[in-house]
């Protein structure tokens, strides 16, 4: 299956194209520098030839969602969002140079940095959860790494409510990280499938692979993997430095009975800790809001498909594009970790016109003037 082209950079105002970083199956992720206050962000965006209300409807409940819930330390920030002069919906969010979505496969993630990870993801789901939300899609290329090297929970596209009947929709997104019940699709997602996830993710940082996952050539299709997770049994992760407990964690996390998981992303968390604490290793606080700000938030609404937000009536001058980079989109897939890459200085051209333009109007003046005192001395 080939996969989509890139659509081209919105232009937006007080914001600079710099480069792109990636493009998924409905949306393209661009670096731009943002001009007032001076800051590199992440513009998200939906091509220009979708118009489907479904997309636009996870659209907008992702740009709400992250606006109710990026206080929290371990969920990427948005800034803002609105629809371009071309009539396309975008999302300006926190820029993050980083993720795990390839690291995890071609490094060997100390224990250490994945249990403080988990439980600053456990902690973020947990808020989630409390404000009525699951996220639906927690995997490790959804885990990015701030400028500061922190971890945050991003990619909030197919998030939905907790109010909602699970049985309304049913939806798979992520195979390797989604619960039996999913596989099933008994369900489109619950605080339990979540639970599963976490404990998936987790699993993949320290083994280098999805849970379910086979490292021969030709044994991981969606059937092949779906056949594994509906029996679910679990293996447990080849490492001598990852201790039992943290086996038996992840092992009642990914219980194949979500009677037998834990009952609550805190509940992984106080889990992990207590691991933290028999390796003699600092215990990752638990950052979970409160119960009076999950109450006094706003309702969602995850049947908007409508396209709203600031629009812009006229298209400004396009900005000078830093030229993009010579190993093409492939190099640039969105989860994948990333460069900081400085907005570039204006060509010298740029910076004389407005020179030039003064000169010329000098001249232009100086040629009317004698073509006036020829007409004069001929008449």
């Amino acid at each position: 299956m080939s996969q989509r082209l890139p659509s081209a950079p919105p232009v937006i105002p007080g914001l600079v194209y710099v480069r792109p970083l990636g493009s998924g199956g409905f949306a393209d992720v661009f670096l731009y520098a943002q001009d007032m206050p001076r800051r590199q962000v992440a513009v998200k965006v939906l091509p220009s030839d979708v118009r489907d209300p479904g997309l636009l409807r996870m659209f907008n409940s992702e740009a709400d969602v992250l606006a109710h819930l990026s206080a929290h330390p371990s969920i990427v920030t948005v800034y803002q969002a609105g629809v371009s002069a071309d009539g396309r919906p975008y999302i300006v969010m926190e820029y993050c140079p980083g993720s795990f979505a390839q690291r995890y496969r071609v490094e060997r993630l100390p224990v250490a940095d994945v249990l403080a990870t988990g439980v600053r993801m456990a902690s973020a789901l947990e808020s989630a959860h409390r404000a009525g939300l699951i996220h639906r899609d927690v995997k490790p290329s959804n885990i990015l790494i701030t400028t500061f090297g922190t971890p945050v929970l991003a990619d909030f596209g197919i998030a939905s409510s907790l109010a909602l009947d699970p049985s309304d929709e049913v939806l798979a997104m992520s195979i390797p990280w989604s619960a039996p019940e999913i596989i099933a699709e008994d369900t489109a997602g619950t605080v339990s499938t979540e639970v599963w996830s976490l404990g998936a993710t987790i699993y993949s940082l320290l083994a280098g692979q999805s849970p379910f996952e086979r490292r021969d050539r030709g044994e991981n299709s969606r059937e092949q993997l779906k056949r594994r997770i509906a029996r679910a049994s679990y293996a447990p992760i080849a490492r001598t430095d990852v201790p039992g407990a943290l086996q038996d964690v992840l092992a009642r996390a990914m219980s194949r009975n979500p009677e037998h998981r834990y009952g609550s992303a805190r509940e992984v968390a106080e889990a992990l800790r207590t691991v933290q604490a028999e390796l003699a290793l600092p215990m990752t606080p638990i950052e979970v809001a409160a119960e009076e700000w999950a109450a006094s938030g706003p309702v969602l609404d995850f049947s908007d498909g409508s396209l709203r937000g600031p629009v812009r009536t006229t298209v400004e001058r396009e900005s000078y594009r830093k030229p993009r980079s010579r190993t093409g989109m492939s190099s640039h897939v969105r989860d994948e970790d990333t460069d900081i890459t400085a907005p570039g200085r204006r060509p010298a051209m740029r910076r004389a016109f407005p020179w030039l333009i003064a000169i010329g109007g000098l001249v232009l003046v100086v040629a009317t003037a004698v073509t006036v005192l020829l007409i004069a001395g001929v008449l």
